[in-house]
């Protein structure tokens, strides 16, 4: 089933429904790739210890430790290991400075407190992990409870709206967005939501405009739609001290992204260095 969506890092529309909150259950084993680090490794170390393994299928030893380490967490809420594919993600094992794989690092507070490169007999690396846990852990926060808080139940209109999205139905969608807000007005995501299937609409439902300006606006939500944001955010810029629609236009798809974006932070500057 595909579902209207932009790329470039809008939101995707589809995806609300299935969207599990990063607060949910506490796994004592997880992968880790290069969007994961700070939420699953760097925060959670602040509350328990984190063993971060960085190793690769093509390594023997990377295999074997990958599974001592998950025999020994099961079970347990006293640390946590997460595994780094250095094949997948290289930016992980560059940004740690490695050097040999299989290589692991203990994390606590943020920070790395110990560390070994290469494979260790289960006898040893039980008694380094025993050690991590009786002499760090007791210095950090420990898991909350919402560690094992069951995650929020799903709204049923959002099946409604990804049906009406599937049928190109934008109005229905914005209808059932209206609703959720109106019992939940402070929800981010289907703010931004709407706003996204706003800008979708526009692009489908709309031919081309006679004005110039408009012209250029239209471009811009073309850009964005196709996943070019930065192309989009270019044009609007180039027109934001003589048109104040094309700042109106630039500020509506901005907050499509992330507030972090490195494309919007960089757009933003520009902005104000336009007008100021």
């Amino acid at each position: 089933m595909t579902n209207p969506q932009f790329t470039g890092g809008a939101i995707d529309l589809g995806a609300l429904a299935d969207r599990k909150e990063q607060t949910g259950g506490f796994e004592p084993f997880i992968t880790v790739d290069e969007a994961g680090i700070e939420q699953q490794v760097i925060q959670r170390s602040m509350q328990i210890p984190v063993v971060l393994l960085i190793g690769t299928p093509r390594s023997p030893d990377s295999e074997s430790l990958k599974a001592q380490f998950e025999k020994l967490a099961a079970g347990q809420r006293a640390f946590m290991v997460g595994y780094v594919d250095a094949d997948a993600t290289p930016q992980i094992a560059q940004a740690m400075g490695v050097r040999v794989l299989p290589t692991v690092l203990a994390l606590a507070g943020g920070r790395p407190v110990a560390n070994f490169e290469g494979n260790q007999p289960a006898d040893e690396l039980e008694q380094w992990v025993g050690a991590l846990v009786s002499q760090v852990g007791p210095q950090l926060q420990g898991l909350s409870e919402e560690a094992d808080a069951p995650e929020p139940a799903e709204d049923p209109r959002l099946d409604q709206a990804t049906e009406a999205l599937n049928a190109g139905d934008f109005d229905r969608a914005t209808a059932v967005y209206d609703e959720i807000l109106a019992d939940d007005p402070s929800n981010a995501e289907i703010k931004q939501a709407k706003a996204t299937v706003a800008v979708l609409k526009r692009v489908q439902g709309q031919g081309e405009p006679e004005d110039d300006v408009e012209k250029q606006l239209f471009a811009a939500d073309q850009e964005f739609v196709a996943g070019d944001p930065e192309a989009a955010f270019d044009r609007l810029l180039a027109l934001v001290k003589a048109e104040p629609r094309a700042k109106e236009r630039l500020l509506e798809l901005l907050t499509l992204l992330e507030p972090g974006d490195p494309r919007v932070i960089a757009a933003r500057t520009r902005l104000a260095s336009a007008l100021f």
